[in-house]
């Protein structure tokens, strides 16, 4: 099966800063998990954002299901069906879980429809619907990451693209976030993570890419990432992982 998203030496920066990424490259195969490992400013969060749209593409392209998106406005990439969630979870705080939900659709024109697929995430997250009415602004950080990566599904996306999801998260609640990712992909969706937390990222994901100084360093399956001894000893401590 061929790649579903594919980015060529790419190049991107921050305004007319430097550039941050220079020639980092990626393929995404659908329906697996993909993890993006590596150290602070090595430019991880700056692909997630070329990506989607966010940031010039200042060299090199993005292609999705062989078109490239180089150029395209973020809301153009998200009808495309490529959903990002940043670090900050962009809820809107004042607002109640299902207003929250309904905005994940406002790019929809059924919207009927939309009600309907609102209903469809509220009985897949019990906790959803146990809280439609409570604003998201109150609600834990597990329960506020559930929403943001369950919103995603309102528009039945190819790719759901997440900053960091367990940042400031419990253990127990980090493993439930990655099983909810299984969930998306055991579905079709394809799931791309940029993951602090190497060990955990790469045990739960398919495929790992390792990132550093704004260039690929290294990619391939999960379990080979883990066990290559270069990783261990720059990424996870130069412990074996169990």
């Amino acid at each position: 099966m061929g790649e579903l998203l594919e980015v060529t030496n790419l190049t991107a920066g921050y305004g007319d800063g430097p550039s941050i990424l220079d020639g980092a490259h990626l393929s995404v195969e659908p329906g697996k998990v993909h993890c993006i490992i590596g150290p602070n400013g090595a430019g991880k969060s700056t692909l997630l954002k070329a990506i989607c749209g966010m940031l010039k593409i200042r060299q090199g392209d993005v292609k999705f299901n062989g078109q490239s998106l180089k150029g395209l406005r973020p809301d153009q990439i998200l009808r495309k069906g490529i959903c990002f969630v940043p670090q900050e979870r962009a809820l809107f705080p004042k607002m109640t879980v299902r207003e929250n939900l309904r905005m994940g659709g406002y790019s929809l024109d059924d919207r009927s429809g939309l009600e309907r697929s609102i209903d469809e995430i509220e009985e897949r997250f019990p906790i959803l619907k146990e809280r439609r009415d409570q604003h998201a602004g109150t609600m834990s950080g597990g329960q506020q990451q559930t929403l943001s990566m369950a919103r995603t599904l309102i528009i039945k996306p190819a790719i759901v693209m997440l900053d960091e999801p367990s940042l400031g998260l419990a253990p127990k609640i980090v493993q439930e976030m990655f099983d909810i990712m299984k969930m998306m992909a055991s579905e079709g969706i394809t799931i791309l993570l940029v993951e602090q937390n190497a060990l955990m990222g790469l045990k739960n994901s398919d495929w790992g890419v390792v990132l550093d100084l704004g260039r690929t360093l290294f990619k391939g399956p999960a379990p080979e990432v883990l066990a290559d001894p270069r990783i261990q000893e720059l990424y996870l401590g130069g412990k074996k992982a169990a």
